[in-house]
């Protein structure tokens, strides 16, 4: 039987982060138009995926997150914690949209930037980004960390270089994080995107003490690097530096004429925003962790406070969708953007429009979605991660891809195929085996068929080097030269593959 992986290891660099953990969230709990922060108790005027405590809906809080029964997507269990960003949708010439493949659910990291890094408290939540932005104002690529202001009074200029669009292609290193800070065009993601698109958002860190605020936001301040330097005058609580990371499968989509789209008609990108609700079984949980586990591997099974669940039981854990929103039909293909958002291209900042769904809201009223030309500033061209850079815009991991293969005998009813990937290796026949190779070869890339059934993730860690694992089991057919006692057959396999994401340093 041939087997083969693509391992990626990731080096984590120097930086001023000594410690982190990275919490895998590998299954969504759901897809709709909820949002408690922004939206509370209604129907949201947007789509989001959502990751983390299983008590999720229109109301939900720390209280209905924790709830006697509740669950977790994630993998630590003692994280109900409720994450969620918008989804990214493809949206073609004649107004019809589908929304691109989220490959291996979401990682939240939680980095230690700051000095007395202090717990999320009980009640906690907040939203990094805004929805409305059509325009990235900033240079191209960001000046050099010694230029930016040392006070970091312009919150909206740290915002928007909190926003990363991470440009994947397996055979090459990695780009910088937070390098990008809107969508490529579609032919740069056609060219040079082979493996997808990795959506990057960082949360401000400095507090002033409350659990939330008005506009869910002016309680929590960036520090004047982003991720590090000085914290605003009263935002004297240091929290983790929370980070966020989705994959989509935009490469899926390559050749086809149309545009991206996230779920609010935002085809720039710079919209790009997520939310967060304090969701850990207790803040003294939260805070013993934060204290004790601080191996700079970042591997959650390093710290012997969590319990570790099984990617096949979180997911089983999902919240009933509100009756309001079953037949939303939010993945398509659809007559426009779930529930009819119209395309709103900039660079003027988005407006509001009627939410289907809500009350007093004529469905005649909502404006249709076409995809008409939009706004577009200059793509910015790929560079990779430089180790002897350590701003928050071009510093980085660097990556060194490896080939494995094994070699046995081979049954026609053992012969393996190509995963599920159109540019996956072709399958051999039942009298070939597949020799050893040192080459570096393309990592998986994922299909537009349905999620994953990832069986199992592991971690190799060996001094600076992360090596992530994820095994999923896929159905495939494979076609074997016939013989009397040998026919065409179809089985499961067993197929790992690496998902690139972040290892080290943020």
């Amino acid at each position: 039987m041939r087997s083969q992986a693509t391992l990626t290891t990731a080096l984590a660099l120097v930086s001023t982060v000594s410690a982190f953990w990275r919490m895998p969230c590998r299954s969504q709990t759901g897809v709709g138009r909820l949002d408690p922060i922004m939206d509370a108790g209604e129907v949201s005027d947007h789509v989001h995926t959502i990751h983390g405590g299983g008590g999720f809906g229109f109301d939900a809080d720390y209280a209905t997150l924790n709830a006697r029964g509740s669950c977790t997507s994630c993998e630590v269990t003692q994280d109900h914690s409720a994450y969620w960003t918008p989804t990214l949708h493809f949206l073609y010439p004649n107004g019809t949209s589908v929304m691109v493949q989220q490959v291996g659910g979401m990682l939240a990291y939680y980095l230690y930037y700051l000095d007395d890094v202090k717990a999320f408290p009980a009640g906690f939540q907040m939203v990094a980004g805004n929805k409305n932005t059509r325009n990235f104002t900033g240079p191209f690529p960001d000046t050099d960390l010694s230029s930016w202001p040392t006070d970091p009074s312009d919150q909206f200029f740290l915002e928007q270089r909190a926003l990363g669009f991470n440009c994947l292609n397996y055979a090459k290193d990695p780009e910088p994080s937070l390098y990008r800070h809107q969508f490529p065009t579609k032919d740069y993601m056609d060219a040079n995107c082979a493996d997808g698109l990795r959506l990057e958002l960082a949360f401000p860190s400095c507090g002033n003490g409350s659990n939330d605020s008005l506009d869910h936001k002016s309680h929590m301040k960036y520090p004047s690097l982003v991720k590090e330097g000085n914290c605003p005058e009263g935002y004297d609580v240091n929290h983790p530096f929370l980070f966020f990371e989705t994959i989509w499968a935009t490469n899926t989509f390559a050749g086809e004429d149309g545009q991206f789209v996230l779920s609010m008609g935002d085809p720039t990108g710079t919209g790009y925003h997520g939310d967060f609700i304090m969701g850990w079984e207790s803040t003294q949980f939260l805070q013993d962790a934060l204290d004790t586990c601080q191996n700079p591997s970042g591997d959650i099974q390093d710290c012997p406070m969590f319990n570790i669940q099984s990617d096949a039981i979180g997911a089983n854990c999902t919240f009933p969708m509100p009756d309001a929103l079953l037949n939303d039909d939010v993945k398509g293909p659809r007559d426009g953007l779930a529930v009819d958002i119209p395309l709103q291209n900039g660079p003027q900042p988005a407006t509001q429009y009627p939410v289907a769904g809500r009350s007093s809201v004529p469905t005649s009223s909502i404006p249709s979605t076409t995809a008409s030309a939009s706004f577009s500033l200059p793509t910015l061209s790929y560079t990779a991660a430089n180790p002897s850079i350590t701003s928050t815009a071009m510093g980085g991991i660097v990556v060194n891809k490896v080939s494995i293969a094994s070699t046995s005998s081979a049954t026609p009813s053992e012969t393996d195929s190509a995963a599920s990937s159109p540019t996956a290796w072709s399958a051999p026949s039942a009298s070939e085996s597949a020799p050893a190779s040192s080459s570096i070869t393309e990592a998986p890339s994922a299909t537009s068929g349905p999620a994953p059934d990832i069986i199992a993730t592991s971690y190799l860690t060996s001094s600076n080097q992360v090596v992530e694992l994820v095994i999923e089991e896929v159905d495939v057919t494979v076609t074997a030269t016939p013989s009397a006692a040998a026919v065409a057959a179809a089985k499961h396999k067993r197929h790992m593959h690496k998902h690139l994401h972040h290892a080290g340093r943020r």
